[in-house]
């Protein structure tokens, strides 16, 4: 149920719609910084760009439209691009088409900047069928994928050599399937050895995966059958296994990770700076075990240098680099390298050698956001954290030996949300910043003395008016949780105002953020504040905030129980205050919070007496295998699935004594509409009335479609305002 992961396009979406936060969005993509790190290349409308930290008026045009047009043809765009390593060819990925979530096949073209000539790669291939398509590091050549199968072409002669042949649509090379994409955030599945003579890669076999059977009404006259190949919880995944194809040879060496293929997961995998190694990542199928190894091309050994368990899951670098699990964090030429670890009740960041040996470098009790840069030639790591406030985040700098205390790099006079791109030399960087009262704002900024040079200069909008209050709240459990709330505009403490909470509550997201939009509402046609509504998010253990691990994982096999009775809780104590209507508490969330609307409606009816649940995981055993078994434990047996059952809202939608309205897309392929109908019928059987809305063939964004985004607005505020009226009493 990732469907909130951070720093991805759909978290975006999704969070703009629900609720206007721009907290986990707010990092820009990276930059491509130029090789004195002062300058930085931008795709703009003109073409390509390059912008000086030092003097933010000047944006030199470096490639025009005119220089990326084909002779006769128009103007190809430019929707993402990469550099050679010299800086002289330039590989322009367009036509871009969806695999799945993300718009990962297209056509590519390479300029080269001396010769001032454009070329197509993979012409004899269908078109937008290339994907990950990268230069090799001598610059010569450039691999991609297409149909399944990995090819290299030469870029003095345009010669074409197929690696794999064996590809197709169940035995993946070079990418991945549904699952690994949703859930590890993998995507490009090969990498070019550093002397650029050999590429390594995955190979998934879903062979033996069944599909999930979409079916597509609205499209053609007769509907067909969409099948999305999906592993439920309690299913076997994909068998996978890392290779290495010599590119003269076209043969592969197969690296012999020990253990079954099919019973573990290799979410990493990357060159070591020699070009006869590997090292990858192995994670056990219940993700509670990690295991580090170093491949030996020739011989297809693997050493395991590294072992950690857990009694949970451990997360694997995507949770910590926004969404992306690529990259390997060497340090000291290549013998160390970054790791970062829970393993002593907090996020912290370790330095380990090539033979598995250790060293702490972020001791104290706070949590390691992400790592944003290491800077070794000054010897600092640059990495986000909030120690003093989970709703909040910092750039911090601490020396790579370790043994210091970190030095907050943010000013202590901006208060709220920063994110950063950092030049690679570690002297300027792209500075965002927002806070609840504050839009957003980007700057220029130099390094580690925050010294503005171009830009925006921050300002607090000290003037906001109803600014959105934030608050703890202390359970009868003991727990006390953070929480944000936007009063009515003419709010009155002697009166009585209606309650509506956003929920999500599972291990993907955070909803109470320190960002702007918290408290505003983009599912609602209108102002909340203004119509007299209680606008509130609380949130409770589970939830990703930097308050340590037992914080976090206290949720593990207790989805849809512990994280329902933290909010229910809560919501007791909200209760109680004088100016809370408790005839008229209202929830709603999307996905992960559609399941929690469901669970808050049928455990704790007495509570909540209306409810809006989108796309909701109605039946945990029908969501994916990575996900579900992560935070739930595998099912392999009736204990197991007992956990399972037991935090799935349809276990207890007979109790349902509120006014329920339900969304689902029918084409979604990440939480299937058979969540919405397997619902249905439970309240069916027990003769609970309730409301339904299918969005034909919408996926989990309901975003598609003429007129989506405003009839789901419409039907939102309609019913909201139908079943928990506005204003003061």
């Amino acid at each position: 149920m990732n469907f909130f992961r951070s720093g991805s396009l759909f978290l975006t979406t999704v969070l703009l719609i629900l609720a206007g936060y721009t907290a986990n969005a707010q990092r820009s993509a990276p930059q491509h910084w130029t090789k004195d790190g002062y300058q930085y290349y931008k795709i703009t409308d003109d073409g390509i760009r390059i912008l000086d930290t030092r003097d933010t008026n000047k944006k030199t045009l470096w490639i025009s439209k005119e220089m990326l047009t084909p002779q006769g043809q128009q103007y190809i765009g430019v929707k993402r691009f990469t550099l050679s390593a010299d800086g002289q060819k330039v590989l322009i990925n367009t036509n871009t088409k969806k695999v799945w979530r993300y718009d990962t096949r297209g056509d590519y073209w390479v300029y080269d900047t001396g010769s001032k000539k454009l070329w197509q790669l993979g012409k004899s291939l269908p078109a937008s069928s290339l994907m990950f398509a990268k230069f090799s590091p001598d610059g010569l050549k450039a691999a991609y994928v297409s149909g399944h199968n990995i090819y290299v072409e030469n870029l003095a002669d345009g010669s074409v050599k197929q690696l794999t042949t064996d590809g197709s649509t169940k035995l993946i090379n070079g990418t991945f399937d549904w699952a690994y994409e949703e859930e590890f955030g993998c995507r490009d599945g090969f990498r070019w050895s550093p002397d650029s003579k050999s590429i390594a890669y995955w190979q998934i076999d879903a062979t033996k995966i069944k599909s999930y059977l979409m079916l597509n009404t609205t499209d053609s006259i007769y509907p067909y059958v969409v099948p999305v190949e999906y592993p439920v919880a309690g299913q076997d995944p994909s068998s996978c296994k890392v290779g290495v194809v010599d590119i003269s040879t076209g043969k592969t060496n197969w690296i012999n990770t020990p253990g079954d293929a099919v019973q573990h997961y290799i979410p990493r995998m990357e060159w070591t700076l020699n070009s006869n190694e590997i090292i990858l990542e192995q994670l056990n199928r219940a993700q509670t075990e990690s295991r580090v190894f170093i491949g030996n091309v020739s011989n297809g050994t693997a050493r395991m240098i590294r072992e950690e368990k857990s009694n949970a899951w451990i997360d694997g670098k995507e949770r910590w680099n926004a969404g992306d699990p690529t990259g390997w964090e060497w340090v000291n030429k290549g013998k160390d390298f970054l790791w970062v670890s829970e393993k002593d009740g907090w996020k912290h960041i370790y330095r380990i050698s090539r033979e598995g040996k250790e060293s702490l470098i972020t001791p104290g009790n706070y949590d390691v956001i992400s790592i944003n840069l290491i800077d070794e030639a000054s010897g600092y790591i640059y990495f986000m954290a909030s120690p003093d406030n989970a709703t909040q985040k910092y750039l911090y700098r601490i020396k790579i030996t370790g043994g210091t205390k970190p030095e907050r790099v943010s000013p202590v006079d901006e208060p709220g949300t920063h994110s950063y791109d950092i030049s690679p030399n570690g002297k300027v960087a792209l500075h965002n910043f927002s806070n609840s009262y504050t839009p957003p704002v980007s700057e220029v900024v130099t390094l580690p003395a925050h010294k503005h040079i171009g830009g925006t200069v921050v300002a607090l909008n000290k003037e906001a008016q109803n600014k959105t209050e934030f608050f703890k709240v202390k359970t009868v459990d003991g727990i006390e949780m953070d929480g944000w709330m936007k009063k009515p505009s003419n709010f009155d403490p002697h009166k009585k105002y209606p309650v509506v909470f956003i929920v999500y509550g599972e291990p993907a997201s955070q909803t109470v953020t320190d960002t702007w939009g918290a408290g505003n509402n983009r599912l609602y046609a209108g102002s909340m504040a203004d119509d007299g509504y209680i606008y509130m998010s609380v949130e409770g253990r589970g939830a990703p905030a930097p308050k340590g691990t037992a914080w976090r994982k206290a949720i593990y096999k207790n989805i849809g129980i512990i994280n329902i009775r933290d909010q229910a809780m809560a919501a007791k104590e909200i209760l109680k205050w004088p100016f809370v209507d408790s005839t008229r508490i209202a929830v709603h969330g999307w996905s992960g919070g559609g399941s929690s609307t469901l669970n808050l409606m049928f455990q704790y009816p007495d509570i909540y007496k209306t409810g809006i649940a989108v796309a909701a995981v109605g039946d945990q055993l029908t969501y994916d295998n990575i996900y579900q078994e992560r935070y739930m434990g595998v099912p392999v047996d009736a204990e197991g699935r007992a956990a399972f059952i037991k935090g799935s809202p349809i276990t207890y939608a007979k109790n349902l004594r509120g006014n329920l309205l339900y969304i689902h897309g029918t084409g979604d392929d990440n939480v299937h509409y058979k969540n919405a109908e397997e619902l249905i019928n439970e309240l069916v059987k027990y003769n609970r009335q309730f409301e339904l809305m299918s969005y034909p063939n919408r996926t989990h964004s309901i975003s598609e479609g003429e007129g989506t985004n405003l009839h789901l607005k419409t039907l939102f505020t309609r019913y909201l305002k139908q079943y928990c009226p506005p204003g003061s009493r």
